[in-house]
């Protein structure tokens, strides 16, 4: 077998005072890294606060990790929300997509440079894109202004179509973290400067992914209004 397979599974937690702890959705990915040097992300995401959320996504990165194509499916408040398909040129981004609020749209966006990362909401993605970061640089902060997300709602609830904006990340160090799947060496990062890039500036956002090369996310936490924690409880693997 000329392909490796990693499989987890990460639950969703609330950090408010009144429901600390409470479970509030979980995640269940998949990450093949093929023969021809291409990675493929399967993520099944639900979402159980008002209106809940199920999302469905598929995405190939290239061996350099930038994306070349991404399939969404949504479910917003148990009806049928979108689906999208996207693909990435050097030099553009196509979107066909059909959604519930405004039917089929087409986006055809010629672009100056390539598209450095496609977030498409799973958690397990807020990890990988960290692999963007030069670690060869040490801490620090570095700025990424060629992104896309397929929904500039937080919790990726719209859409899905393609949303292009920058924002930066704080590399804080490495640490060695213990969650429910085990203890890991660490990378430990914080997204910062969405202000102006969003609707609505998302809330301080710190990630833990592994030190091995892989990103696997391990924890995650989101400070504002929105309060969560997202866990790592399950790691398996066929290498």
């Amino acid at each position: 077998m000329k392909h490796k397979t990693i499989r987890g599974t990460i639950r969703y937690t609330s950090n408010k005072p009144e429901r600390l702890g409470q479970e509030r959705g979980r995640e269940y990915f998949m990450l093949t890294d093929q023969a021809d040097g291409v990675r493929v992300m399967h993520a099944h995401c639900e979402i159980d606060d008002a209106p809940n959320v199920i999302r469905d996504v598929v995405m190939s990165l290239d061996p350099e990790w930038y994306p070349i194509d991404c399939s969404v499916r949504l479910t917003v408040g148990d009806k049928y929300e979108g689906t999208g398909l996207m693909r990435f040129s050097p030099t553009q981004a196509d979107c066909e997509t059909s959604n519930r609020r405004d039917g089929r749209i087409t986006q055809t966006i010629a672009l100056q440079e390539r598209v450095r990362w496609l977030g498409a909401h799973p958690i397990c993605g807020d990890a990988l894109c960290l692999r963007i970061y030069d670690l060869a640089q040490g801490p620090g902060k570095q700025a990424f202004p060629h992104l896309m997300l397929t929904s500039p709602d937080h919790r990726g609830a719209t859409g899905p179509m393609l949303f292009a904006l920058g924002f930066g990340l704080e590399f804080i160090g490495r640490e060695e973290v213990t969650v429910a799947a085990g203890t890991f060496p660490a990378l430990h990062f914080r997204y910062i400067d969405t202000a102006g890039e969003l609707p609505q500036e998302h809330p301080p956002y710190d990630v833990w992914c592994t030190d091995d090369g892989n990103y696997i996310f391990l924890k995650g936490c989101v400070g504002g209004y929105m309060q969560t924690y997202y866990e790592l409880v399950e790691l398996s693997s066929n290498a």
